[in-house]
């Protein structure tokens, strides 16, 4: 059984996996994490595109350089893998899929902050306002088994962006936050707020 969280709820990565009964769980290393979304509340005519991406963070909050955003357009990093953009959200499941091994990233990542945003947001006069059903999962890669999930719930209105959840070391073990997070401004502010130079 999934741990399920609300906002600003933690546990740790090797209780979540104990609990939902995934063998050796403090071994476990390699995860998938899912985000998914609906879009129900618009009607101006434009597809929603909406884009999950990581961001692998230092001990400063900020990433080591640019190679540590993880997105549609750079899928690989030190232990992350981007498995592409949905750029509809339509069908039953996961939207968007990063997939994660602990094991082979940095050691002077700190945390690993999973995010989403509105592709051109402010040209389509749309925000997260108009998303529903958004939650992120994480799940044994090996096995497919759920761990963790986090629905967001429906406390947006203006912001085009989101800092969904993140995965995060502590005390010698990762441990999962979900934070749900909104900002406004889209890709460039969550990269600003991340230390990306996006030119």
């Amino acid at each position: 059984m999934a741990v399920s969280l609300s906002k600003g709820g933690k546990v740790s990565l090797v209780k979540a996996a104990s609990d939902a009964g995934v063998a050796n769980a403090a071994a476990l290393t390699k995860l998938m994490v899912g985000l998914g979304w609906d879009v129900n509340r618009y009607d101006g005519g434009a597809e929603f595109d909406l884009d999950a991406a990581a961001f692998m963070l230092a001990g400063t909050g900020k990433v080591r350089s640019s190679d540590d955003f993880i997105f549609y357009n750079q899928k690989v990093g030190p232990g992350i893998e981007h498995m592409g953009d949905n750029r509809t959200g339509e069908g039953e499941g996961d939207d968007e899929v990063i997939n994660v091994d602990l094991s082979q990233v940095p050691a002077d990542v700190e945390k690993i902050d999973f995010t989403v945003t509105i592709d051109q947001a402010d040209a389509k006069h749309q925000n997260f306002g108009m998303v529903e059903n958004s939650y992120i999962r994480v799940c044994d890669a090996a096995s497919g088994t759920e761990l963790i999930r986090y629905d967001l719930g429906e406390d947006f209105s203006v912001e085009t962006a989101v800092v969904v959840a993140e995965l995060y070391r502590h005390g010698g073990e990762w441990k999962f936050n979900a934070i749900g997070s909104g900002f406004q401004g889209g890709l460039a502010a969550l990269c600003a707020n991340f230390g990306v130079d996006i030119g």
